[in-house]
């Protein structure tokens, strides 16, 4: 019996909770069956296979249903990104490695640099130059060590982890570049050869 007025029923709307339950082949409150001769909900171990569920889902052998697996089984091993990301982190330990005896004698550093970019003259300014020069080590070595672990988090996690050595490394270079220009600019031969 319907109501014209009602219009035509969608998606189960005018059902009632015993019918809903059926349609989804859920039992009622208390075990009861939902319909006097509807059939009985089907057990795990006959429940038909849904190409919208997981495989998982269905049930293992015998019966018995699978274990649902954690988040970290649950994604495929990439090993791939696990190799380049510990390429990239060794790649950076030897660079921050070579880069800290440098920049810890910071004139030494500040001279050879002076002989490249063809500026006549020595490095003078000496005590601004070791201090930002050990900055910079400092720099160097922090971001290496929170880059290697947030590496690691992200591997441990089952994440992509091979930009997160890429951006720790062009973060700790900037940020150690501007440490260098400091005490640089600060050189009156410097200064003076850019300012000609």
């Amino acid at each position: 019996m319907t109501d014209p007025d009602r219009g035509q029923p969608q998606y189960g709307e005018y059902a009632t909770p015993e019918e809903q339950r059926a349609a989804i082949r859920e039992p009622a409150p208390g075990g009861a069956p939902v319909v006097a001769g509807a059939p009985a909900a089907p057990t795990r171990r006959d429940a038909p296979a849904d190409p919208h569920r997981p495989a998982h889902a269905h049930g293992g052998s015998a019966g018995h249903p699978l274990p649902r697996p954690t988040t970290t089984a649950a994604r495929p091993p990439r090993r791939a990104d696990r190799i380049i990301t510990l390429l990239l982190l060794v790649y950076g330990l030897i660079t921050v490695a070579s880069a800290i005896p440098q920049l810890w004698h910071f004139a030494e550093f500040a001279d050879a640099w002076m002989t490249l970019a063809g500026i006549d003259g020595t490095f003078t300014n000496i005590a601004q130059g070791e201090l930002w020069g050990r900055i910079g080590v400092a720099v160097f070595v922090i971001g290496w060590l929170v880059t290697a672990g947030l590496s690691g988090l992200a591997l441990s996690r089952g994440r992509l982890g091979w930009w997160i050595p890429m951006v720790g490394a062009i973060v700790s270079f900037i940020v150690v570049s501007v440490c260098l220009t400091v005490p640089l600019l600060g050189d009156p031969a410097i200064m003076a050869h850019f300012g000609a």
